[in-house]
């Protein structure tokens, strides 16, 4: 797990997804998209999941957070993926 100082590019809306660790076996995900602190719109940007109740936290364009990002990655049908879970998320008043 990584730390990190970063900007919201923007959040999409909650929804509910299958799983088999919640009892009701459904938990709530949104996706956000972190850039890093930077001078330019080219900084790495990365795409993150958030799930359960923070996936109901809501974040703005602009806002400068600090995020707790997960790297993991999976194989499907014999392909690698990707996945960046946003474990903790806070926003920092300026």
């Amino acid at each position: 797990m990584e730390t990190k100082i970063l900007k919201v590019v923007r959040q999409g809306e909650a929804f509910s997804v299958q799983s088999q660790k919640a009892e009701s076996g459904q938990i709530q995900k949104c996706n956000i998209v972190l850039r890093e602190m930077g001078g330019s719109k080219f900084e790495n940007e990365f795409v993150c999941a958030m799930l359960g109740n923070l996936a109901e936290c809501k974040f703005y364009e602009g806002d400068v957070v600090a995020a707790t990002l997960r790297f993991s990655t999976h194989e499907y049908q014999g392909q690698t993926f990707q996945e960046i879970l946003c474990s903790d998320i806070v926003k920092i008043k300026m």
